[in-house]
């Protein structure tokens, strides 16, 4: 019986790891998901600007405010941006530099790409 207790044992152990694997994948695919969500209305949000200007042009009329709330807007999308590519790195296991973006391995002191000290906070 001590064989058998034995091997229930380790495929209890085996699941909860799989178990946790899987939920960290869940995790990452979501984030990539928020992450082309939100390059997706940064995009959308520069062609509205776009065509506000084009228009603004056309008729002469002053669009400064609009287009005023709209890189407020952006710069918003853009600050999510970068909470959730830190999630994703963080999810990753990986450091990025804030120097130059990089995305570095776990316990790395230094950039690999610009030689920037890395904090590991």
């Amino acid at each position: 019986m001590g064989l058998f207790e034995d091997v229930v044992v380790n495929a209890r152990t085996a699941v909860n790891v799989v178990g946790k694997k899987a939920s960290q994948i869940v995790d990452v695919s979501k984030l990539r998901i928020s992450a082309a969500d939100l390059n997706n209305e940064i995009s959308k949000r520069f062609e509205a600007i776009g065509r506000t200007v084009y228009e603004a042009k056309k008729t002469g009329n002053d669009t400064s405010d609009l287009i005023a709330e709209s890189v407020t807007a952006i710069d918003d999308l853009y600050e999510q941006l970068d909470a959730v590519n830190d999630q994703l790195s963080a999810a990753r296991a990986k450091l990025v530099c804030k120097n130059c973006g990089q995305e570095n391995t776990q316990g790395s002191v230094y950039c690999s790409k610009c030689g920037q000290k890395l904090s590991n906070d």
